[in-house]
């Protein structure tokens, strides 16, 4: 369900400036884009999980707001990032 060691250090790889870059808005959007795919999968097969369903709304949420600070930061950054996670259309 979670994210393992080995995924995570391949998201750092692809979306962070080098292996240790673990902190920037990049990556964080990375992983929760990831940990927001798996539990929508859960909550396919789970309806009434309803403290799932609450972690991901504020997840999503946490997301959007680190979405909206890259946008703010650097906007071409931005625009890469959401292609390469293919959200937002």
């Amino acid at each position: 369900m979670s994210i393992n060691l080995k995924n995570k250090k391949e998201i750092v790889k692809k979306y962070g400036k080098d292996e240790k870059d673990t902190g920037s808005a990049a990556v964080q959007i990375a992983m929760m884009s990831k940990k927001i795919a798996e539990l929508t999968e859960h909550l396919k097969t789970n309806q009434k999980d309803f403290a799932t369903k609450r972690g991901l709304l504020m997840m999503v949420g946490k997301r959007k707001r680190l979405l909206a600070y890259v946008k703010n930061q650097n906007l071409d950054e931005y625009r890469d990032l959401i292609k390469k996670l293919k959200i937002r259309g």
